[in-house]
């Protein structure tokens, strides 16, 4: 993965344990996730439609998914972190983008790395999120998190890299689901990461904090792309 876009405006100096950007909220917050009562936010069909395109392969993973997004319909917001989290980090082999795509970087839909079964950081941490949606979580509780990984221990290499994070509730510390890490961990518990910018469908920021940063369509193309190929794939 090439090194992470926009650092030279927006400098990735907090910690995931901070308490300012991170919130007090701990572990306590696991036994307040609550779906609610959310409304299917995918078109099936469309779905279908779409992976009959690309290949028998992406329609075996689109229908083995649409049934784990039904069920998130009545599940806890946590069992629905680790259901995506499982689905997409056992289905899908990480693979560099120039491996896969023969580009430097280029950042698959859903639909694109089930049909590859191969993806790179920002390709699990794609599907995951639109998956989630899918389910019916608000976008203001996911962000995908560009970050600074260290590799092999305190000792090892610094890398870019992009996970997805989950807040419960504004101010609480996220929640992490990751390629790297199969458990879905509390961002104090990965000291290994440190947040440069964030975004979502709604917004950027700098870091994970509430400095607002700019349109993300307008300052990130390849997710303004994602985004319309997603949405033509039937996700929210």
């Amino acid at each position: 993965m090439p090194d992470v876009p926009l650092n030279h405006a927006l400098h990735g100096r907090a910690r995931w344990a901070s308490v300012r950007l991170w919130g007090a909220v701990g572990l306590a917050v696991l036994g307040l996730l609550c779906s609610g009562s959310p409304s299917q936010a995918w078109d099936a069909e469309r779905m279908l439609a779409a992976a009959r395109k690309l290949s028998p392969r992406a329609v075996t993973s689109a229908q083995a998914l649409q049934p784990l997004l039904t069920q998130g319909l009545d599940q806890n917001e946590f069992t629905q972190l680790q259901a995506i989290n499982q689905f997409f980090n056992q289905r899908v082999l990480f693979r560099d983008d120039t491996e896969v795509w023969s580009e430097i970087d280029h950042w698959a839909s859903p639909l694109e790395t089930l049909d590859k079964g191969q993806g790179d950081c920002e390709d699990y941490a794609i599907a995951k999120y639109f998956s989630l949606l899918a389910m019916g979580m608000p976008v203001s509780k996911l962000r995908l998190v560009y970050v600074r990984a260290q590799i092999g221990g305190p000792n090892g290499a610094v890398q870019a890299h992009m996970v997805l994070a989950y807040y419960a509730a504004a101010g609480a510390e996220p929640l992490i689901l990751d390629n790297l890490i199969t458990e879905v961990r509390p961002a104090s518990r990965r000291p290994d990461l440190v947040p440069v910018f964030s975004f979502n469908s709604e917004g950027l920021w700098q870091g994970v904090g509430p400095l607002a940063a700019g349109d993300p369509t307008a300052r990130l193309s390849r997710w303004r792309e994602v985004l319309a190929k997603a949405r033509a794939e039937g996700f929210q």
